[in-house]
């Protein structure tokens, strides 16, 4: 599939909460809430801003994408199916034993899937691995945006500090740091766990440019995306504001959807909230098969 237009994204979105549904009813295992939380974002940037092309994944002239919240990994699995890295019929096999989409993701020459660069699950490290590919994209005087995805509750670990500071000392504007800030971490509220806020502040204090907008509107998040390519001089950070299991009423701003995927009737409803798209799921339920049948 090639890139879409901002109109044609929503759908490609709405494709990929079914996706993560159905991966994650076949899987009974992995985390709901933030991946359904982060499609809009996942379309926005692998089907219309990124540079990248699935046939040749290691080309030079790509964009670089780290997901520091590996756990994170089954919209992102969805998204890279989707856009042609491997094919979507894989998708049944997540957190499945020999199956190449573990459940932190790898990179295809560690038995995981091609489009990934780096292994990741271990928080609070994609933002330093990202600071120090953007960097030696600078020395060699390359084009290339890198852009590192965090949770907001990663924002705990002491690592990414570490990495803000160095790359506002070096001044690394080839970077775009997402926040996926949903106030939701795997225990409680963010808030309640770690207070985070002033959090834009905080980024400022560390000499970052920093931006915000609705992570859940497609439009606004690539506005803003393409604000952060026009400043220069720092590195760039969008507080992305969504909804912990957007499109699943039950699942919505609930911090207990972190970690755990649905049952068979949770699921079941959720599907029913998320309805079907043009380019078709890559399993039909049996039960699915039943209803069009009667």
């Amino acid at each position: 599939m090639e890139k879409l237009s901002i109109t044609e994204l929503p759908e490609i979105a709405r494709q990929l909460r079914r996706d993560v549904i159905k991966m994650l009813m076949i899987s009974k295992s992995g985390h709901s809430g933030g991946p359904l939380g982060l499609a809009d974002i996942f379309a926005s940037l692998y089907f219309h801003l990124m540079n990248i092309d699935p046939q040749q994944p290691k080309m030079d002239a790509r964009d670089y994408f780290f997901l520091s919240a590996g756990h994170l990994c089954p919209v992102w699995y969805a998204t890279l199916a989707r856009r042609g890295y491997f094919p979507i019929s894989e998708l049944t096999t997540l957190r499945k034993i020999n199956g190449r989409l573990q459940g932190h993701p790898a990179p295809a020459h560690t038995h995981g899937v091609p489009g990934i660069e780096i292994a990741s699950g271990a928080l609070g490290q994609g933002l330093s691995i990202g600071v120090g590919c953007a960097i030696g994209l600078k020395l060699d005087k390359k084009p290339n945006w890198v852009y590192v995805l965090c949770g907001d509750g990663e924002l705990n670990e002491g690592q990414i500090w570490e990495a803000m500071m160095t790359a506002g000392h070096h001044k690394v504007d080839n970077v775009i740091t997402i926040v996926d800030r949903n106030f939701c971490q795997i225990d409680n509220r963010t808030e309640n766990v770690m207070q985070l806020e002033p959090l834009a502040d905080k980024w400022k204090a560390f000499n970052w440019h920093v931006l915000e907008c609705n992570g859940n509107d497609i439009e606004q998040f690539i506005k803003t995306v393409r604000q952060a390519q026009e400043l220069k001089g720092k590195p760039k950070v969008i507080l992305a504001h969504t909804f912990m299991g957007k499109g699943v009423s039950f699942m919505e701003d609930d911090y207990k959807w972190h970690g755990v995927p649905p049952n068979d009737e949770q699921g079941k409803t959720a599907l029913s909230e998320i309805s079907p798209t043009k380019y078709g799921d890559f399993i039909e339920f049996e039960w699915e098969k039943e209803a069009v049948a009667a």
